[in-house]
């Protein structure tokens, strides 16, 4: 892989990590919408999770075989990206949510949007069928971005469940895994706790634990979906999108002052939001 298709993968990963820490936009959204989604859903389900045990039984052929079986080539810059992303714009991210909610939560309702057309346009055969799963992957995201956070109880079972629910929001286009934390109690807990990880090391490693399990268990339902249900999968993903629109146009319209044009700047971030979709999108 030449040193620019490597710095393209890091870009997406960027994206990507910047998505994950914004309740409302997934990740695998910006998978998607940048030509990657399926390689890392093939790639995820790929690795051989018995390398420790051929590791632990001394066959290191099939260890090696293995190993070397494993796309680095997409894991090494995109990991780095998002993680990059993630430390250098968490904190900012809640930053621009706590002081120009209205404008973000605009720029976040184009990205969305502009998401949900892209993957609406990949579907090549529409049906009843599909129509159905579109409308319940609309009701889906409209229900569950209208939900209220529970009470903040950060206790190592509540973690793992956390870290399992976000991460499979995250791989999933249309939900964000920062949305579900929020909803569960867990967004800024986990935010600061990755800051300071040093204090938080097993409640850290009991969250990423529910996200590994998560993480290798859909990923092979995605792929599954994908190579046989591909029309319908899209319907469904691009109705959670729209659905999951919800969130954004509600906190907009609760944020803006009064008048038609207290509207001006999120609009405005909303076509910036829709512009950067096409623009990544482009690179596919």
């Amino acid at each position: 892989m030449s040193y620019s298709e490597r710095v393209r993968i890091f870009v997406k990963g960027v994206l990507m990590g910047m998505a994950d820490t914004v309740p409302g936009v997934s990740g695998g959204t910006i998978a998607f919408i940048t030509g990657i989604y399926e390689r890392l859903i093939e790639g995820i389900n790929s690795i051989d999770l018995k390398m420790p045990f051929y590791l632990f039984k001394g066959d290191f052929g099939r260890l090696k075989e293995a190993f070397f079986s494993v796309d680095f080539a997409l894991f090494i810059p995109l990991g780095t990206g998002i993680v990059t992303a993630f430390l250098a714009f968490s904190k900012l991210m809640v930053m621009a949510l706590q002081n120009y909610p209205a404008v973000t939560f605009g720029f976040f309702f184009g990205l969305i949007l502009a998401s949900a057309l892209k993957v609406f346009g990949r579907v090549s055969e529409h049906s009843k069928g599909g129509t159905s799963f579109g409308f319940l992957g609309f009701l889906f995201g409209f229900l569950i971005t209208g939900l209220d956070a529970l009470a903040s109880i950060h206790s190592l079972l509540m973690l793992f469940f956390a870290g399992f629910t976000a991460v499979f929001a995250l791989i999933l286009p249309g939900i964000s895994g920062s949305f579900i934390l929020l909803i569960l109690g867990q967004y800024e807990y986990i935010i600061n706790a990755v800051h300071g990880f040093s204090g938080h090391l097993l409640e850290l490693t009991v969250f990423i634990s529910g996200g590994v399990v998560s993480l290798f268990s859909f990923s092979k339902l995605l792929s599954y979906l994908f190579r046989k249900h591909e029309d319908i999968t899209l319907l469904f993903l691009a109705g959670l999108m729209v659905g999951s629109l919800r969130l954004p146009l509600v906190e907009v319209v609760s944020e803006v002052s009064a008048g038609l044009s207290g509207y001006a700047l999120p609009v405005l971030a909303c076509f910036v939001g829709i512009s950067g979709v096409y623009a990544a999108g482009s690179e596919e």
